[in-house]
Protein backbone atom coordinates (compact mmCIF):
# COMPACT_ATOMS: atom_id res chain seq x y z
CA UNK A 1 0.00 0.00 0.00
CA UNK A 2 1.39 3.41 -0.98
CA UNK A 3 0.30 7.00 -0.77
CA UNK A 4 -3.22 7.94 -1.88
CA UNK A 5 -2.24 9.83 -5.04
CA UNK A 6 -4.39 10.76 -8.01
CA UNK A 7 -2.64 11.13 -11.36
CA UNK A 8 -2.53 14.73 -12.55
CA UNK A 9 -4.18 15.10 -15.98
CA UNK A 10 -1.90 15.74 -18.97
CA UNK A 11 -3.28 17.89 -21.78
CA UNK A 12 -1.58 18.66 -25.08
CA UNK A 13 -2.71 22.30 -25.00
CA UNK A 14 -5.02 24.38 -22.81
CA UNK A 15 -6.86 27.64 -23.48
CA UNK A 16 -6.88 30.45 -20.95
CA UNK A 17 -10.64 30.12 -20.48
CA UNK A 18 -10.48 26.39 -19.82
CA UNK A 19 -7.51 26.81 -17.47
CA UNK A 20 -9.33 29.42 -15.38
CA UNK A 21 -12.60 27.45 -15.29
CA UNK A 22 -11.32 23.91 -14.78
CA UNK A 23 -8.07 24.34 -12.86
CA UNK A 24 -7.46 27.78 -11.37
CA UNK A 25 -10.90 28.39 -9.86
CA UNK A 26 -11.20 24.88 -8.34
CA UNK A 27 -7.45 24.97 -7.51
CA UNK A 28 -6.55 21.71 -9.23
CA UNK A 29 -3.15 20.87 -10.75
CA UNK A 30 -2.68 20.17 -14.45
CA UNK A 31 0.19 19.41 -16.83
CA UNK A 32 0.31 20.99 -20.30
CA UNK A 33 2.60 19.02 -22.59
CA UNK A 34 3.03 21.23 -25.66
CA UNK A 35 2.54 24.77 -24.41
CA UNK A 36 6.06 26.18 -24.97
CA UNK A 37 7.13 24.63 -28.28
CA UNK A 38 7.27 28.12 -29.81
CA UNK A 39 9.71 29.35 -27.15
CA UNK A 40 13.40 29.48 -28.22
CA UNK A 41 14.07 27.88 -24.82
CA UNK A 42 12.25 24.73 -25.93
CA UNK A 43 14.95 23.87 -28.46
CA UNK A 44 17.91 25.74 -26.93
CA UNK A 45 17.82 25.08 -23.20
CA UNK A 46 19.83 22.08 -22.05
CA UNK A 47 22.48 21.42 -19.42
CA UNK A 48 25.17 21.89 -22.08
CA UNK A 49 23.68 25.25 -23.08
CA UNK A 50 23.59 26.43 -19.47
CA UNK A 51 27.24 25.39 -19.11
CA UNK A 52 28.10 27.36 -22.25
CA UNK A 53 26.47 30.65 -21.26
CA UNK A 54 26.82 30.51 -17.45
CA UNK A 55 29.83 28.28 -16.90
CA UNK A 56 31.82 30.87 -14.98
CA UNK A 57 28.95 31.76 -12.62
CA UNK A 58 29.25 30.57 -9.04
CA UNK A 59 26.03 28.83 -8.03
CA UNK A 60 24.57 27.98 -4.58
CA UNK A 61 24.04 24.27 -3.95
CA UNK A 62 21.73 22.44 -1.55
CA UNK A 63 21.38 18.77 -0.60
CA UNK A 64 19.05 16.71 1.56
CA UNK A 65 20.83 17.09 4.89
CA UNK A 66 18.46 17.91 7.80
CA UNK A 67 17.99 21.53 8.78
CA UNK A 68 20.57 22.59 11.38
CA UNK A 69 20.13 25.30 14.00
CA UNK A 70 23.22 27.22 12.88
CA UNK A 71 22.07 27.56 9.25
CA UNK A 72 20.16 30.63 8.13
CA UNK A 73 16.92 30.56 6.15
CA UNK A 74 17.70 28.98 2.72
CA UNK A 75 21.45 29.10 3.36
CA UNK A 76 23.38 27.05 0.72
CA UNK A 77 25.42 24.00 1.71
CA UNK A 78 28.09 24.50 -0.96
CA UNK A 79 29.05 26.62 -3.97
CA UNK A 80 30.49 25.65 -7.33
CA UNK A 81 31.08 27.05 -10.82
CA UNK A 82 28.14 26.24 -13.09
CA UNK A 83 30.46 24.48 -15.56
CA UNK A 84 31.75 22.17 -12.83
CA UNK A 85 28.23 21.57 -11.55
CA UNK A 86 26.92 20.56 -14.99
CA UNK A 87 29.89 18.20 -15.38
CA UNK A 88 29.01 16.68 -12.01
CA UNK A 89 25.34 16.24 -13.00
CA UNK A 90 26.27 14.49 -16.24
CA UNK A 91 28.94 12.24 -14.72
CA UNK A 92 27.19 10.63 -11.75
CA UNK A 93 24.23 10.88 -9.35
CA UNK A 94 24.51 13.74 -6.87
CA UNK A 95 22.29 15.15 -4.15
CA UNK A 96 23.37 18.71 -4.91
CA UNK A 97 20.60 20.93 -6.28
CA UNK A 98 20.23 24.56 -7.28
CA UNK A 99 16.98 26.28 -6.38
CA UNK A 100 15.64 29.83 -6.56
CA UNK A 101 18.34 30.91 -9.05
CA UNK A 102 17.16 34.22 -10.49
CA UNK A 103 17.36 34.18 -14.30
CA UNK A 104 16.97 37.95 -14.68
CA UNK A 105 19.78 38.70 -12.25
CA UNK A 106 22.29 36.03 -13.22
CA UNK A 107 21.92 35.52 -16.99
CA UNK A 108 19.84 38.40 -18.47
CA UNK A 109 20.21 37.06 -22.03
CA UNK A 110 18.01 34.08 -21.14
CA UNK A 111 15.04 36.47 -21.04
CA UNK A 112 15.03 36.39 -24.84
CA UNK A 113 14.28 32.65 -24.81
CA UNK A 114 10.87 32.67 -23.09
CA UNK A 115 7.84 34.86 -22.58
CA UNK A 116 5.23 35.36 -19.86
CA UNK A 117 2.24 33.32 -21.01
CA UNK A 118 -1.29 34.61 -20.61
CA UNK A 119 -2.97 32.17 -18.23
CA UNK A 120 -5.38 34.86 -17.05
CA UNK A 121 -3.20 35.57 -13.99
CA UNK A 122 -0.75 38.42 -13.50
CA UNK A 123 2.69 36.79 -13.35
CA UNK A 124 5.48 38.37 -11.30
CA UNK A 125 7.92 39.56 -13.96
CA UNK A 126 10.91 39.92 -11.63
CA UNK A 127 10.94 36.40 -10.25
CA UNK A 128 11.64 33.76 -12.89
CA UNK A 129 13.60 31.10 -10.97
CA UNK A 130 15.67 28.13 -12.16
CA UNK A 131 15.99 24.79 -10.34
CA UNK A 132 18.60 22.11 -11.15
CA UNK A 133 19.12 18.59 -9.81
CA UNK A 134 21.07 15.41 -10.38
CA UNK A 135 19.71 11.90 -10.75
CA UNK A 136 18.00 10.86 -7.52
CA UNK A 137 18.19 14.28 -5.87
CA UNK A 138 15.00 15.61 -4.34
CA UNK A 139 13.41 18.42 -2.40
CA UNK A 140 11.82 17.96 0.99
CA UNK A 141 8.05 18.09 0.90
CA UNK A 142 7.39 21.81 1.29
CA UNK A 143 5.22 24.71 0.20
CA UNK A 144 6.49 28.09 -0.97
CA UNK A 145 6.77 30.91 1.53
CA UNK A 146 4.46 33.18 -0.51
CA UNK A 147 1.90 30.44 -1.29
CA UNK A 148 1.99 31.55 -4.92
CA UNK A 149 0.31 30.00 -7.94
CA UNK A 150 3.25 28.33 -9.71
CA UNK A 151 3.85 27.45 -13.37
CA UNK A 152 6.80 25.06 -13.42
CA UNK A 153 8.42 24.48 -16.84
CA UNK A 154 10.70 21.46 -17.11
CA UNK A 155 13.75 21.11 -19.37
CA UNK A 156 15.89 18.02 -20.09
CA UNK A 157 15.30 14.63 -18.55
CA UNK A 158 12.46 13.52 -16.33
CA UNK A 159 11.18 14.65 -12.96
CA UNK A 160 8.64 13.21 -10.50
CA UNK A 161 6.20 15.55 -8.72
CA UNK A 162 4.06 14.73 -5.68
CA UNK A 163 1.58 17.39 -4.53
CA UNK A 164 -0.81 17.85 -1.62
CA UNK A 165 -3.27 20.72 -1.04
CA UNK A 166 -3.11 22.66 2.22
CA UNK A 167 -6.20 20.77 3.39
CA UNK A 168 -4.02 17.68 3.88
CA UNK A 169 -1.45 19.43 6.11
CA UNK A 170 -2.89 17.76 9.21
CA UNK A 171 -1.71 14.36 7.91
CA UNK A 172 1.76 15.35 6.67
CA UNK A 173 3.78 15.75 9.89
CA UNK A 174 4.37 19.46 9.28
CA UNK A 175 7.19 21.08 11.24
CA UNK A 176 5.92 24.08 13.27
CA UNK A 177 7.19 27.55 12.30
CA UNK A 178 8.45 26.28 8.95
CA UNK A 179 7.45 25.39 5.39
CA UNK A 180 8.46 21.70 5.48
CA UNK A 181 7.37 18.36 6.91
CA UNK A 182 9.54 15.83 8.76
CA UNK A 183 12.70 15.56 6.69
CA UNK A 184 13.11 11.84 7.41
CA UNK A 185 9.99 10.95 5.39
CA UNK A 186 10.80 9.56 1.95
CA UNK A 187 7.77 10.56 -0.09
CA UNK A 188 8.93 8.49 -3.05
CA UNK A 189 8.77 5.36 -0.89
CA UNK A 190 7.28 6.25 2.52
CA UNK A 191 7.23 3.87 5.49
CA UNK A 192 3.52 3.98 6.27
CA UNK A 193 3.97 1.93 9.42
CA UNK A 194 6.25 4.62 10.83
CA UNK A 195 4.17 7.50 9.41
CA UNK A 196 0.58 6.16 9.54
CA UNK A 197 -1.20 9.50 9.07
CA UNK A 198 0.10 9.64 5.50
CA UNK A 199 -2.40 6.90 4.65
CA UNK A 200 -5.18 9.49 5.01
CA UNK A 201 -3.55 12.24 2.96
CA UNK A 202 -5.03 12.68 -0.53
CA UNK A 203 -2.64 14.10 -3.08
CA UNK A 204 -1.52 14.08 -6.70
CA UNK A 205 1.45 12.80 -8.67
CA UNK A 206 2.91 12.97 -12.15
CA UNK A 207 6.14 12.88 -14.12
CA UNK A 208 7.41 15.79 -16.20
CA UNK A 209 9.44 15.61 -19.40
CA UNK A 210 11.19 18.24 -21.50
CA UNK A 211 8.81 21.05 -22.45
CA UNK A 212 6.05 20.12 -19.99
CA UNK A 213 4.58 22.75 -17.67
CA UNK A 214 2.78 21.88 -14.46
CA UNK A 215 0.39 24.26 -12.73
CA UNK A 216 0.80 24.01 -8.94
CA UNK A 217 -2.14 25.75 -7.21
CA UNK A 218 -1.47 28.29 -4.50
CA UNK A 219 -0.02 26.95 -1.28
CA UNK A 220 0.22 23.34 -2.51
CA UNK A 221 2.81 21.14 -0.85
CA UNK A 222 5.25 19.74 -3.40
CA UNK A 223 8.02 17.15 -3.49
CA UNK A 224 10.24 17.02 -6.58
CA UNK A 225 12.58 14.14 -7.42
CA UNK A 226 14.92 14.14 -10.42
CA UNK A 227 14.68 10.79 -12.19
CA UNK A 228 17.46 11.99 -14.50
CA UNK A 229 19.61 15.16 -14.38
CA UNK A 230 17.65 18.21 -15.50
CA UNK A 231 16.35 21.63 -14.62
CA UNK A 232 13.15 23.66 -14.51
CA UNK A 233 11.98 27.27 -14.45
CA UNK A 234 9.14 28.62 -12.33
CA UNK A 235 6.94 31.63 -12.99
CA UNK A 236 4.52 32.66 -10.27
CA UNK A 237 1.44 34.70 -9.51
CA UNK A 238 0.50 35.95 -6.04
CA UNK A 239 -2.01 34.05 -3.93
CA UNK A 240 -5.57 35.20 -4.63
CA UNK A 241 -7.40 33.59 -1.71
CA UNK A 242 -7.43 36.00 1.27
CA UNK A 243 -6.47 33.23 3.72
CA UNK A 244 -3.46 32.21 1.64
CA UNK A 245 -2.42 35.80 0.99
CA UNK A 246 -2.58 36.50 4.73
CA UNK A 247 -0.50 33.42 5.49
CA UNK A 248 2.06 34.52 2.88
CA UNK A 249 2.40 37.94 4.53
CA UNK A 250 2.81 36.29 7.95
CA UNK A 251 5.47 33.91 6.62
CA UNK A 252 7.44 36.70 4.95
CA UNK A 253 7.45 39.29 7.74
CA UNK A 254 7.11 37.25 10.95
CA UNK A 255 7.56 33.47 10.69
CA UNK A 256 11.00 33.22 9.09
CA UNK A 257 12.51 35.87 11.36
CA UNK A 258 10.99 34.29 14.47
CA UNK A 259 12.35 30.88 13.49
CA UNK A 260 15.85 32.25 12.87
CA UNK A 261 15.77 34.03 16.23
CA UNK A 262 14.77 30.85 18.06
CA UNK A 263 17.56 28.92 16.34
CA UNK A 264 20.07 31.45 17.64
CA UNK A 265 18.62 31.42 21.16
CA UNK A 266 17.91 27.71 21.67
CA UNK A 267 20.17 26.08 19.11
CA UNK A 268 19.57 22.44 18.23
CA UNK A 269 17.01 22.09 21.03
CA UNK A 270 14.68 24.29 18.95
CA UNK A 271 15.02 22.00 15.92
CA UNK A 272 14.52 18.88 18.04
CA UNK A 273 11.45 20.37 19.73
CA UNK A 274 9.88 21.23 16.38
CA UNK A 275 10.46 17.71 15.05
CA UNK A 276 8.79 16.25 18.15
CA UNK A 277 5.84 18.61 17.87
CA UNK A 278 5.27 17.57 14.24
CA UNK A 279 4.56 14.02 15.41
CA UNK A 280 2.56 14.98 18.48
CA UNK A 281 0.30 17.38 16.60
CA UNK A 282 -0.30 14.97 13.70
CA UNK A 283 -1.16 12.14 16.09
CA UNK A 284 -3.50 14.47 17.96
CA UNK A 285 -5.26 15.35 14.69
CA UNK A 286 -5.86 11.65 14.08
CA UNK A 287 -7.25 11.20 17.59
CA UNK A 288 -9.63 14.14 17.16
CA UNK A 289 -10.99 12.56 13.99
CA UNK A 290 -11.47 9.19 15.68
CA UNK A 291 -9.13 7.48 13.23
CA UNK A 292 -8.66 3.73 13.67
CA UNK A 293 -5.15 3.91 12.25
CA UNK A 294 -2.66 2.56 14.80
CA UNK A 295 0.02 5.04 15.74
CA UNK A 296 3.52 3.59 15.65
CA UNK A 297 5.13 2.98 19.04
CA UNK A 298 8.36 4.58 17.89
CA UNK A 299 6.54 7.88 17.42
CA UNK A 300 5.73 8.28 21.11
CA UNK A 301 7.80 11.19 22.36
CA UNK A 302 8.04 13.15 25.59
CA UNK A 303 7.63 16.88 25.65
Amino acid sequence: MGLNLEQIPHLKTLSKEKFIRDYFKPQKPVVIERFIEDWPAYSKWSLDYMKEIAGDKEVPLYDDRPVAHDEGFNEPHAKMKMADYVDLLKSKPTKFRIFLWNVLKEIPQLQKDYNYPDFGLSLMKGLPMLFFGGKGSHTFMHYDIDLANIFHFHFEGEKECILFPQSETKYLYKIPHSLIVREDIDFSNPDLNKWPALKLAKGYSTKLKHGNVIYIPEGYWHHMRYITPGFSMSLRAIARKPKNFGKAVYNLIIMRYFDNMMRRIKGQKWIDWKNERAIIKTNRNLSFEGSNINLADEQTVEV
